[in-house]
């Protein structure tokens, strides 16, 4: 069976889909497709097999490295076995765990399930009702059982704002960690991926009504381009929502405590400082 030699593990809305396109298109490097395919998270994926998942990797070159990007791989609890299917099947990976500024990403998390059709209530009710807002960002939580099971040596930490700061750099970074031989090159054309705010709310029965080939001919040519453009612009969340204080000031105390268990195991990280402005530290 192939398997992958490294896997980017997450954090949901942290630029996961922007590593993994910039790694994609590293010469040397065989990414999966699909990018998520959350095979040793969630259960009916798990079910296919690991003939599946290694059929995943058959258009790698003989001295590719192999790897995935699956944010499911940190939402505990949601998605419980994870670590276990893992370390069962890959017991030496190299893991790549991106985070970013714990309050942000529930905002951006909070965007993705609206547009999603998922979450109809307000951000501050949302966050108060759907605990894995919070969860997926308490990042010293999700990340402690793969620690246990594989050593922190093996995991590298990265951030958003890392990213932002120093792209290029970042990416050599993860590209040495990963084992890459050749300088790494970041692609400037490939541009963010997976923006919430460009992301446009599904409606029900999308699939069958929008998201075909047929339905996409009929809409742009019975539907005048400017009709779209506003049908569009209205089902995208155009102005960000903003957290209540009281709200806010909650979320500050739940993640600098985590934030504490994060620095245990990555002392003196960058990402302490860059992810949690917050923190007076």
């Amino acid at each position: 069976m192939t398997t992958p030699d490294f896997l980017i593990i997450g954090a949901m809305k942290c630029g996961t889909s922007t590593l993994q396109s910039q790694l994609a298109a590293q010469p040397g490097v065989f990414m999966t497709t699909p990018k998520e395919p959350n095979f040793f998270s969630d259960d009916p994926v798990y079910a296919k097999g690991m003939g599946w998942y290694s059929a995943l990797y058959d258009g790698a070159a003989p001295d590719d490295l192999k790897g995935e990007a699956s944010t499911h791989y940190t939402k505990r609890p949601t998605w419980p076995d994870t670590v276990a299917r893992l370390q069962a099947a890959v017991p030496d990976p190299r893991l790549i765990y991106m985070i970013r500024n714990p309050i942000d990403r529930c905002v951006s998390h909070y965007i993705h399930d609206w547009s999603e059709g998922r979450l109809a209530h307000d951000l501050d009710t949302a966050i108060e009702k759907v605990d894995e807002i919070t969860a997926f960002s308490q990042y010293a939580m999700q990340i402690a059982p793969f620690v246990e099971a594989f050593g922190a040596d093996r995991i590298l930490l990265t951030s958003l704002e890392a990213f932002k700061r120093d792209g290029a750099g970042e990416l050599a970074r993860i590209g040495a960690f990963i084992g890459l031989r050749s300088p790494t090159k970041w692609q400037e054309e490939l541009g963010p991926q997976n923006v919430s705010a460009r992301r446009v709310r599904r409606i029900p029965l999308q699939g069958m009504l929008l998201d075909n080939p047929v339905a996409e001919t009929l809409r742009r040519t019975l539907v005048p381009k400017s009709v779209r453009t506003r049908i569009r612009k209205a089902r995208t969340m155009n102005i960000r929502p903003v957290l209540q204080d009281r709200t806010r000031n909650r979320l500050r105390s739940l993640f600098l405590e985590d934030r504490a268990a994060l620095a245990q195991i990555f002392p003196d990280h960058p990402a302490l400082t860059d992810c949690y402005p917050f923190s007076g530290l």
